[in-house]
């Protein structure tokens, strides 16, 4: 059952617990780390399998140009940063040494959004799903939960090509009672909740913000569904199209190329009857803060989406 849990639990712990699992189930799986290997969780898999983890060190172009190596010899090759350095500083290495021959690469980074904190802006990435996204050939993915990171995790090494997975530093609101609920398929949208009166489609870490949106507007006579968008490349077309005639999207990434630029070229490209309110960061750079405040001030925490859509919805 999905519902707002109050437990929370890190993505990253996810991931790296799941790397173990694969790494006991496939021999030629190999993870590559840009010496930052404790906060990106790789380090679990580094201990378990010390054969098979390399550290590159601060050098995130020269791992990536490993990663494509490592990749034309067979093995399946995740590759971990912190999503300013493995989607920005190593872009062109990747648009051209991975996703060009669509080499078995995946490249799993943390530290997305601004809820990065007090990091500031530096290294809040919030533009790594546009720029990733336009590159051909490549899946773009953000995982919901702990329980939805560790099958987003598990399908992607299955998935023969090059993934871009993101996910926040911050520990996250467990919204799947267990793995068993929280599926994934590369591709394809999740409606969490039933609703008459708009569609709200989140992504990442903004999906359980939506469903305490989702609870507010319910308290205020408005029912809202509520569409899990956990693949921003390929976009599920399908559910975009079946959506409501007002249509919110939520994303802790810039509203330019990403989750809402990728919901309006669908509505456009069909000529879908549609109005379309996109809820994310606005052409700024982050700022320095704690993460719930930052959520506060940007308008992404459950209340201020709310609050956005009431005000939208008195304009109609």
């Amino acid at each position: 059952m999905v519902k707002l849990s109050g437990v929370y639990k890190g993505m990253r712990k996810g991931y790296g617990e799941t790397l173990i699992e694969l790494g006991k189930k496939y021999e030629n799986l190999v993870v590559l780390d840009a010496d930052l290997s404790g906060s990106t969780q790789t380090a679990m898999f580094a201990k378990e399998f010390p054969e098979r983890f390399f550290n590159a060190g601060v050098a995130e172009q020269n791992m990536m140009g490993m990663a494509a190596g490592l990749a034309t010899t067979g093995k399946i090759v995740f590759a971990s940063s912190f999503s300013m350095f493995a989607s920005g500083r190593a872009w062109e290495i990747i648009r051209n040494s991975i996703a060009y021959p669509k080499l078995n690469v995946k490249i799993v980074a943390t530290h997305a959004g601004i809820t990065v904190g007090e990091d500031g802006a530096s290294h809040q990435m919030c533009e790594d799903i546009a720029i990733m996204r336009v590159i051909p050939n490549m899946v773009v993915i953000a995982p919901t939960d702990y329980y939805h990171t560790k099958n987003v995790i598990r399908t992607i090494a299955e998935y023969k090509g090059p993934v871009y997975v993101r996910m926040p530093r911050r520990d996250t609101e467990i919204i799947y009672e267990s793995e068993e609920e929280a599926t994934f398929e590369i591709g394809k949208g999740k409606v969490l909740v039933d609703g008459d009166d708009l569609t709200i489609i989140a992504t990442g870490e903004e999906v359980p913000e939506a469903l305490r949106a989702a609870e507010i507007l319910k308290e205020n006579g408005i029912s809202a569904e509520i569409v899990e968008m956990a693949t921003i490349k390929p976009i599920d077309e399908d559910i975009i199209k079946k959506s409501k005639d007002f249509v919110v999207t939520v994303e802790d990434h810039s509203i330019i190329g990403g989750l809402g630029s990728a919901v309006a070229e669908v509505i456009a490209s069909y000529g879908l009857n549609k109005k379309l309110l996109m809820i994310g960061i606005k052409d700024v750079f982050g700022r320095s803060g704690k993460a719930d405040e930052l959520l506060r001030y940007y308008g992404l925490d459950g209340e201020s989406i709310a609050k956005k859509i009431m005000e939208e919805m008195k304009k109609a």
